[in-house]
């Protein structure tokens, strides 16, 4: 008798433990609260691309003596973009995902991620305008034809829109940029010449006789985000609109959304909205590969030669999976007065590393746009599952997310590299901050940096090793000055009060 009552008494015990292990808490990344720094140091934080320093916290003292392969002088007075954030896109999935997870689990997910003081402070974000390739079905947000049939989708109301709401709870200053992959399918044609009815989810163009309902289908979206509590800053008018194969498309030229801009800019502006219009939201090389996209290279800078046009865009936005980031650098020396964005890049299956990848981004995206003027930046999937969705049919069926979600327990999971590279700015340079002159001295194989002063004072930067062996940096600004070491293929953040 006394056995089996023992042996309840473990069962319970047992049970017990494993709601509580199910339940428990993420485990964040150690000293990430900032309320625990010294005040008269260089906070710094350090990943490797041999995972040997994964953001790992150091101070570093003011001064310091020795030979240092390039100094690096901060002139705070010559200032350019200001940072809108960086983060990642809260897809479809990405919110489902998250509402697997055990709340516990998922608040302190979040708070490492989103909070500016006890986390990396991520405060960019992309959604989609009804669904993505990763979303939970096909669907526009007026599937019926006739506009009078718009409504938010129950994927919106279940899971992405909870998501953004408990995200802003934990960061107020969050931005929302919104982008749709198609527009409803009874709004399409096969091309403009025939103006053939193409009711698909993939390709078509947007019929012109729809212009005006569509560009209601935006006033209506930010309305009805706005009154469930998430505000939209900024909206594309087509995510890739030069790539007809996504398992949700709509191919729209500059030529198209030169004319689409003219309605739609009035419609928002008549509705008392100052959500941004942003264009283009493609790869560097505008597909000019492909036979049909060869007179679209340039692409923004067509639209801004129409004044009418012009005059309701902020600027352009850009990926990474075809050409290079000079182009961002093209844009904006022809057209400084027009801001520009990172708005997607996505890791998986093709030959993915976390200490390639590393490298590459910050070179090519993360220090590279910046300093070609690129107010903020945003990666692909905030988090996927370990089966690499949810996904759609003709969408990526390869992609990770930044973080990878376990669905033994959906607790579990595997920050990859995109949740660091992010992190390096997020931490450093806040909403708000401005990119400052950066001036290197002495040369230096491999090192890669930016620099930016926050709103409350402090200074930052962001610096890359790409070489295969340390490197010594001495870093200046006014009367202060530190020296740090970079890892070989590694990249460092720094933070410091500026001099009085």
């Amino acid at each position: 008798m006394h056995r089996f009552f023992f042996l309840i008494s473990v069962l319970i015990l047992l049970s017990s433990l494993g709601t509580a292990v199910a339940d428990s808490p993420w485990e964040p990344i150690p000293g990430l609260d900032e309320s625990t720094n010294p005040d008269d140091v260089v906070v710094a934080y350090e990943t490797t691309a041999d995972k040997s320093r994964l953001f790992r916290k150091e101070t570093i003292s003011f001064g310091g003596a020795g030979d240092v392969d390039a100094t690096l002088t901060l002139d705070p007075e010559t200032t350019f973009q200001t940072v809108d954030g960086f983060g990642a896109a809260i897809t479809g999935s990405t919110a489902f995902n998250l509402y697997k997870m055990p709340e516990n689990a998922r608040r302190s997910l979040l708070e490492e991620t989103f909070s500016p003081t006890r986390g990396l402070g991520y405060s960019f974000v992309r959604t989609s305008i009804g669904c993505s390739d990763f979303s939970l079905s096909e669907f526009s947000l007026c599937d019926e034809p006739g506009i009078e049939n718009f409504a938010l989708s129950s994927e919106d109301k279940e899971y992405v829109i909870p998501a953004l709401k408990e995200i802003l709870a934990i960061n107020p200053e969050l931005k929302i940029m919104a982008s749709p992959w198609t527009c409803p399918p009874w709004m399409k044609v096969d091309n403009l010449k025939d103006l053939k009815p193409y009711p698909r989810w993939t390709s078509g163009q947007l019929n012109p006789q729809y212009y005006d309902d569509y560009a209601t289908y935006f006033v209506r979206y930010l309305e009805s985000m706005r009154d469930e509590g998430v505000p939209i800053y900024a909206i594309t008018m087509q995510n890739e609109p030069l790539n007809r194969g996504n398992s949700a498309s709509l191919f729209m030229t500059w030529q198209e959304q030169k004319e689409f801009v003219k309605v739609l800019g009035p419609k928002l502006r008549d509705a008392g909205l100052e959500t941004l219009i942003i264009a283009f939201d493609h790869n560097f090389n505008y597909d000019s590969n492909k036979p049909e996209c060869r007179d679209q290279f340039g692409y923004p800078l067509h639209i801004y030669e129409d004044a009418e046009a012009a005059q309701f865009l902020a600027g352009a936005a850009y990926h990474a999976y075809g050409g290079n980031k000079e182009e961002m650098k093209r844009v904006h020396d022809a057209r400084p007065d027009k801001d520009l964005w990172f708005t997607e890049q996505s890791i998986g299956d093709w030959g993915y590393s976390f200490g390639g990848d590393l490298t590459w981004f910050m070179r090519e995206v993360g220090i590279g746009v910046m300093n070609y003027g690129c107010k903020g930046i945003v990666v692909w999937n905030f988090l996927l599952d370990d089966q690499k969705g949810p996904n759609r049919p003709g969408g990526c069926q390869s992609c990770y997310g930044a973080v990878n979600l376990s669905t033994t327990d959906f607790k579990s999971a595997e920050r990859y590299s995109h949740f660091y590279e992010i992190g390096h700015f997020s931490k450093v340079a806040a909403p708000g901050a401005k990119r400052v002159q950066l001036v290197q001295d002495g040369a230096a194989e491999g090192l890669y940096a930016c620099a930016f002063a926050n709103p409350d004072g402090s200074l930052s930067l962001v610096a890359l090793n790409d070489a295969n062996s340390p490197r010594s940096i001495k870093v200046k600004s006014g009367d202060r000055e530190f020296v740090a070491t970079l890892q070989k293929k590694g990249t460092r953040s720094f933070k410091w009060k500026a001099s009085k």
